[in-house]
């Protein structure tokens, strides 16, 4: 994988509206896309993109894009957890929805993920995440976008 003007996408959970618009928008700005799936989560491989196959382990996908990002590279994932990790190396995080992630906001976001995960072993039921929307994709592209415009 080269060093630098690399994206990967979490791509276990991402969205195929999104995965599209990650293509168009990476190969504009001339960025090579990677994007890691488990095993268990195989699905249609786009092209113009290499595909990372890793393990069907829990966190294998994290651990494979936490060992491969370095500062500069844009991540895309909705995992609060990979996000903190990352951003604090100097990369650019973005969720399928369009947050970006930063380090100032990451202990708040760890200590709600933590709660809602401890009301969920108690036995409580948590709400998922909303339905994604037009609204979410136009969102992720303009901020995606952003992150290019910038460097």
């Amino acid at each position: 994988m080269k060093k630098t003007r690399n994206v990967l996408v979490d791509a276990d959970a991402c969205p195929n509206q999104i995965k599209k618009a990650i293509l168009e928008i990476s190969n504009f700005y001339e960025y090579k896309v990677f994007f890691i799936a488990s095993y268990s989560h195989a699905t249609d491989q786009h092209q113009n993109a290499d595909w990372i196959m890793v393990d069907a382990e829990p966190e294998s996908v994290d651990m494979y894009i936490v060992n491969h990002s370095i500062e500069g590279n844009v991540v895309i994932t909705q995992d609060h957890g990979l996000a903190s990790l990352l951003v604090s190396k100097g990369v650019n995080v973005i969720s399928p929805r369009g947050k970006r992630f930063t380090e100032e906001e990451m202990p708040s976001l760890l200590q709600s993920r933590y709660y809602s995960s401890k009301l969920r072993r108690s036995g409580h039921r948590t709400k998922g995440p909303p339905r994604f929307t037009e609204e979410d994709a136009r969102r992720f592209s303009q901020n995606f976008e952003k992150i290019f415009s910038q460097d």
